[in-house]
């Protein structure tokens, strides 16, 4: 997916392309971390990130999203929805994959 969502311009940084994975980070923190790099957190932790959300409305964007073995489909969705919103910062965009 990720791959996919930079074929279709998006600039993707992964936890661990930021030297950021498997040090069991808080959701808080990595919030905290993509904010301070002005970048969207793209999550399927979709419960503790809504809560994070209405806690610290001041981020870049939060896209939660579902699982889904069609990974090229959910990039182009969530490329669409990201496209729909606008501008990200404070906003958290719902992605869920096709029925």
């Amino acid at each position: 997916m990720v791959e996919e969502l930079r074929r279709l311009g998006h600039d993707v940084l992964t936890a661990n392309e930021d030297g950021k994975a498997n040090q069991s980070i808080s959701d808080e923190d990595v919030l905290a971390r993509a904010t301070a790099l002005g970048r969207i957190v793209l999550t399927l932790d979709r419960l503790d990130f809504k809560r994070l959300h209405r806690h610290h409305p001041e981020h870049s964007g939060i896209v939660i999203c579902t699982a889904d073995p069609d990974r090229i489909g959910q990039a182009e969705r969530i490329s669409d929805a990201l496209e729909d919103a606008g501008d990200p910062r404070g906003q958290l965009v719902r992605v869920y994959r096709r029925a």
